[in-house]
């Protein structure tokens, strides 16, 4: 009797709205906690700052933590091509962060694509319905220092847009914290 093995490849249907707000989530590979190493985050933006230079978007929210980040992209109203922004911002930090290149994590696949070994290979993406959802997002992305114990008060961490939003006037300074300033 003979067994034959049948490998089904996922097939993932990615929204693709031009002009379309969208909220990820970018993870490291086997979740390095890399990401706010002085090297990285300067890579990370010359890379976003290079990319932007020929396919612009808007961050309209953002959060870097050791193991992964998210963000809330806006992109122009002709173009709804997200995929090819992280490509190039992801394969930007790996050559600037070679350093980082992980040979027990260099599988054949990885060899195979001439991946390295800093980011998966996928990410996690959402299509903002509207401002609700919009708000609920920053609200999510603000508050993961907090959730991952990073940081006692959402005020403390340093790499997110939520510093930007309170000189704005958009969250109070005190965001998140209890009655009692917890």
């Amino acid at each position: 009797m003979m067994f034959f093995a049948v490998v089904v490849m996922a097939r993932y249907r990615r929204a693709r709205v031009a002009g379309g707000t969208y909220f990820f989530t970018v993870v490291t590979e086997r979740r390095q906690r890399v990401l706010v190493l002085p090297e990285v985050r300067v890579a990370l933006r010359a890379a976003i700052e290079n990319v932007r230079l020929t396919r612009p978007f808007e961050i309209n929210g953002w959060v870097l933590l050791p193991d992964h980040l998210h963000a809330i992209w806006t992109l122009p109203p002709d173009d709804a091509d997200f995929a090819t922004r992280w490509r190039l911002i992801k394969s930007h930090v790996t050559r600037q962060c070679a350093f980082l290149f992980s040979p027990e994590f260099h599988t054949l696949r990885r060899s195979a694509k001439h991946c390295g070994t800093l980011w998966q290979h996928r990410y996690w993406e959402h299509l903002l319905r509207d401002q609700a959802d919009l708000r609920t997002h920053l609200d999510y992305l603000h508050w993961n220092p907090v959730k991952h114990a990073l940081a006692r008060r959402v005020a403390d961490w340093p790499w997110s847009s939520f510093h930007r939003y309170v000189a704005h006037g958009a969250y109070p300074p005190d965001w998140g914290l209890d009655d009692a300033g917890r």
